[in-house]
């Protein structure tokens, strides 16, 4: 009875991720579907890609010193409604530009959501819960995977992608609806909502703080600047996926919603396990573990020439992401001050989506020029030397210390 006390606010709090989440990927996959039916293009559903990072770039800038300042919970209930709305009026659009616009509106929205998500996130978890949490949540992400696409298929029998579209908007209500619930740990902690306002000083003055910390504290910056680029070479690679499976290996769009779903079973399995073992596994093994084997499922992927082969590349690449998702978070949440943390992933954040566009226009285009597979394969061989590069810097004994299980909140 305790203990679900204790875990009462977080399995609320995976609740709301969970019904967003699912959401989400029913979103994500009508509406890749209607931009490739609408052009035939894969550089027309790449922009949608691209989309989100030139969003992060418009706000992530200044988000983070209004992040830091304002109420998280009330932040984030509003904006689970305002990307509600958005999203609802989605299907109205009658053409390729305002929907581009639509989507745009709605990943400024979702670029704020992210910090600010978990910045309350890190409050509400206790240090030594928080690689189980991570777990449960990957777990509870999946879960959206699998049932994302065949939700996402059911309707499409039903209805239309425009109505799977909709239902997003739905669960973004009940997303906002179960926030509402849980404690506002701004004023709960007796912390007090910073009151300065926010102007182009301030902001410059954020800046240099996070510089600061950063030049102080290199190994977390870095580690942090590397799994932004496993983050850019996962979306450039993943603009092409859908192109590839239907276009190339001429799987049909009930298969490939299928194979999604095999993606989600890996991240199920690796997430269990973490929840299991996550007492022992060290987040320096998590993060050099699934940073190699993930391109390595990409790669498998990019070569496949049947069904088969690509759910194998599907799930080894899953499986080792939830490794890498894990390990990263845990670590991100235990060294990073939360005080400053909604502008430290705000500023890094700047840098990921610049790197994220152009990433994901060059693959866009030479995906055009030479070939969908060349292209996939030639990234998955890179993405792979930089998993390399990741397993070297976090298994480096000298900086062993930040990687120790904390026995103590």
């Amino acid at each position: 009875m305790l203990s679900f006390i204790k875990w009462k606010n977080p399995l609320l709090l995976l609740l709301g991720i969970g019904v967003s989440n699912l959401g989400g990927w029913i979103y994500l996959i009508a509406l890749n579907l209607i931009v490739l039916d609408m052009t035939g293009s894969p550089f027309s559903v790449s922009v949608l890609y691209i989309l989100k990072p030139v969003a992060t770039l418009c706000t992530n800038f200044w988000s983070g010193s209004f992040i830091d300042r304002l109420n998280k919970k009330n932040l984030m209930i509003f904006l689970d409604l305002i990307r509600a709305f958005f999203i609802f009026l989605l299907p109205f659009m009658d053409s390729l530009i305002l929907i581009y616009l639509w989507v745009f509106i709605i990943n400024i929205a979702s670029s704020i959501f992210g910090p600010t998500s978990m910045v309350y996130m890190t409050k509400l978890i206790t240090k030594t819960n928080r690689q189980r949490f991570n777990a449960l949540r990957n777990f509870i992400n999946s879960s959206g995977f699998i049932l994302g696409p065949s939700i996402a298929g059911f309707l499409f029998i039903i209805g239309s992608p425009y109505l799977a579209i909709q239902l997003n908007s739905l669960a973004l209500c009940i997303s906002a609806i179960i926030i509402f619930l849980l404690p506002n740990l701004d004023n709960l902690k007796g912390e007090t909502v910073i009151s300065e306002k926010v102007s182009i000083r301030v902001i410059r003055n954020d800046w240099r703080e996070i510089l600061s910390f950063s030049k102080s504290n290199m190994h977390i910056a870095w580690v942090y600047v590397l799994f932004c680029g496993i983050t850019v070479f996962m979306t450039g690679l993943d603009s092409l996926e859908a192109a590839l499976a239907t276009r190339v290996l001429f799987l049909s769009e009930s298969t490939y919603g299928f194979l999604v779903s095999v993606a989600g079973i890996g991240i199920i399995i690796g997430s269990l396990t973490n929840v299991l073992f996550a007492s022992r596994l060290k987040t320096s093994i998590m993060i050099g573990f699934g940073a190699i084997f993930t391109p390595f499922g990409y790669l498998i992927f990019a070569f496949s020439q049947n069904f088969i082969w690509a759910s194998v590349g599907f799930f080894t690449m899953t499986f080792a992401l939830s490794f890498a998702n894990i390990g990263f978070l845990t670590f991100y949440q235990n060294h990073v001050p939360v005080n400053i943390m909604g502008r430290f992933s705000s500023f890094f954040g700047v840098l990921e989506a610049l790197l994220i566009i152009v990433f994901t226009l060059i693959v866009g285009v030479f995906a055009e020029l030479y070939g969908i597979r060349f292209i996939y394969i030639i990234g998955s061989f890179t993405f792979l030397g930089l998993g390399f590069l990741v397993s070297l810097t976090v298994l480096d004994k000298s900086k062993e210390v930040y990687y120790k299980q904390d026995s103590k909140e």
